[in-house]
């Protein structure tokens, strides 16, 4: 099965200078857990709410203020239209992302490719891709969050 066969088509998006807030509700708008963060049509990251959460608003940034730009994961690991879902799936737990971004043959972006998707046609593959990216040993140390006095957790 090919990724363009189950990506969702048409990312929802947000500039790099719209507030954390203006993210926020466009995921709720969209029920989308990712937006593509572009300008002038150049892909800059991505922004999840995980994100939000794990950044901004552990870091005590207030939304209505804080640009996207801020928060955002600036390095976007894509695959192509055309790619078979597992070396989409090996790509995700490579870079430990559960989103890649899908191009089209033109190399634009077409859509969004998440862990979700994988699940709706093949749990296997994506148990594996949640694994890998669950692992706190690939987490960036910054979201690192110590629970109380001689215990640590994971946000």
């Amino acid at each position: 099965m090919l990724v363009r066969d189950v990506m969702a088509r048409g990312a929802a998006t947000i500039g790099p200078g719209e507030t954390l807030q203006a993210a926020a509700r466009t995921m709720r708008a969209t029920g989308a857990s990712m937006l593509v963060v572009s300008e002038g049509g150049r892909l800059l990251g991505l922004i999840t709410d995980r994100d939000l959460v794990t950044r901004a608003v552990a870091e005590g940034r207030d939304p209505a203020w804080s640009p996207v730009h801020g928060t955002m994961t600036p390095q976007v690991v894509a695959c192509g239209e055309d790619d078979d879902l597992v070396t989409a799936a090996r790509r995700m737990e490579e870079h430990a992302v559960r989103w890649l971004v899908v191009l089209d043959g033109e190399g634009e972006p077409a859509g969004v490719l998440g862990v979700d998707d994988l699940a709706a046609v093949d749990r296997s593959l994506a148990a594996r891709v949640r694994e890998r990216t669950g692992a706190p040993e690939r987490i960036a140390p910054e979201v690192w969050v110590p629970a109380w006095e001689g215990e640590e957790t994971w946000p």
